[in-house]
Parts: structure tokens; sequence; C-alpha cells
């Protein structure tokens, strides 16, 4: 087993070496999507394993981001979720331009809350996501 395994890593370094190793998708020279160490998502895609894990990564770095907020910890696991869920759904940047959705939740305030989520565009663009969500920070 320990002969697989060196094997194994071995080759990956060689296939870095030869394909490297790119993070961001680009366009092969075949003109296939391609990221990671040559990745053809044209024609291989990803497993629902990997997109699992990509998907745990995505979530732990959400979470991670709504912690910086000093009103997150005093939320119930409900509402932590629908703030991890947005942020994972429109990244940082743009959950902060909610800046009176955030205001009601440092005080409390979760039918403000709810109500400043489906007052936006965001809400317009997600629809039944919006309104589950904005449910979800209202009952909590």
């Amino acid at each position: 087993m320990r002969g697989d395994v060196m094997v194994t890593e071995s080759l990956a370094e060689m296939l870095i070496r030869h394909e490297g190793l790119r993070l961001e998708l680009y366009v092969c020279s075949a003109g296939k999507c391609t990221i990671g160490v040559g990745r053809n998502l044209d024609d291989r895609g990803i497993s629902e394993s990997e997109a699992r894990l990509m998907l745990r990564n995505d979530i732990a770095a959400s979470m991670h981001e709504a912690k910086s907020f000093a009103w997150y910890r005093g939320l119930c696991e409900v509402r932590q979720n629908v703030v991890i869920s947005m942020i994972f759904n429109i990244g940082l940047p743009r959950f902060k331009s909610f800046k009176r959705m955030m205001a009601a939740l440092d005080v409390s305030d979760y039918e403000l809350a709810a109500d400043e989520m489906l007052d936006s565009k965001w809400a317009r663009q997600v629809g039944n996501r919006a309104v589950e969500l904005s449910d979800m920070m209202r009952v909590g």
C-alpha cells in the first residue's frame, strides 16, 4: 500500500507540473472550460461528492464571514442559517449593503429584518427563496 501512495503522490506532482494548477476557470488550448489540474468541465464536469465538498467549503467560508458581525452570535441557529444562506448567495460585500436589515438584527427586531429582506432587489431576483428565508427570520 505504501508504494501505491508514493506512486499516487508522485503522479499527482508530475501532473501538476505538466498541466499546471489553476484555481480559476480558464479555457484550455482545446477550447474547453477547465479548472484545477486540467479538469475539463465541459466533458467531465464534477461528481456529486466533489460538488458537496465544495458546498461544505463554501458554507464554512460564509459562516466565517457571518461571524464577523457582533449580532450574529446572538441569533438562534435558524436565523444564523438565513444569514449564512444570504452571504453564500450574494457574497459578503453585497450582504453588507443590507444596512437596515442588519440594524434590525442588531436590536433583535426580526420582523423588521424580515421586512427589509423582502424590500430589496435581491428578493425580487430570488423570489420564493426570499419569502422562505424572510419567514425563517421572522419565526426563528
